[in-house]
């Protein structure tokens, strides 16, 4: 059995943005034709904000928060209890305090079931600001540079790049490959995202998937892109 897992940012939605109309009409029959499942790093208010509800609902399963907390529609099958440490806390907000970016709008620690996004920019940034913190990011690493430290300084805790801005934080090995519990190995699983690098939230998914000849997955540029070929699979 065929099982097609799309992570949500930047896969089938521009960053922090929703999906797009003709998009959306067409991914929702292919749903109608195939199992489909989301797994993103955003919370489930965020991820109907960004497919709307019909997306959301065709999915088999939805694994919110990178699978600790997992919904059936309605229906709240599993949610984590996981709090960031007070250490954990004070270096992420020294690492705020310290970045050359200067800019700061608010919301920079998003606490989430089983996890805590970090942005440096914060949350409350609009697109053009969000730009801003691309090009600074880009030019000096600085996501990366932090999540390397922090998972150097916690080996109990795992640091992951994640969207554009900001960097997801969980207990060690709660990342996305967290949900292949579900899936039974003779399954043939398609996976879809933007972040199959090794600093990215995807590429725990990734690995597990390729090593354990899983299945398929599919580095994405953007919803265009996986729309692309999702038509190519379907025709």
């Amino acid at each position: 059995m065929k099982h097609f897992i799309f992570d949500v940012d930047g896969t089938l939605t521009p960053s922090r943005r929703n999906i797009d109309p003709e998009f959306q009409k067409w991914f929702i029959k292919f749903q109608e034709q195939h199992n489909t499942y989301l797994v993103t790093g955003s919370d489930k208010s965020k991820t109907l904000e960004q497919v709307g509800s019909v997306v959301y609902n065709f999915a088999v399963r939805v694994y919110n928060c990178s699978g600790s907390s997992v919904w059936e529609q309605d229906k709240n099958v599993y949610t984590s209890d996981w709090q960031l440490t007070e250490s954990a806390a004070d270096f992420l907000t020294t690492c705020l305090t310290e970045s050359e970016f200067v800019l700061r709008t608010g919301l920079h620690f998003e606490h989430r079931p089983g996890m805590v996004n970090f942005s440096v920019v914060g949350r409350n940034a609009t697109l053009g600001e969000r730009k801003l913190y691309v090009e600074h990011d880009v030019r000096i690493n600085e996501r990366n540079r932090i999540a390397k430290a922090f998972n150097t300084l916690f080996p109990d805790m795992e640091a992951r790049v994640g969207g554009e801005t900001g960097i997801d934080i969980f207990p060690k090995g709660n990342n996305k490959s967290q949900i292949l519990r579900d899936f039974d190995p003779k399954d043939e699983i398609h996976f879809f995202g933007d972040a199959m690098h090794p600093e990215g939230n995807d590429y725990p998914l990734k690995k597990e998937i390729i090593n354990n000849d899983l299945g398929v997955c599919y580095n994405i540029k953007d919803w265009k892109d996986a729309w692309k070929i999702l038509k190519s699979i379907s025709s």
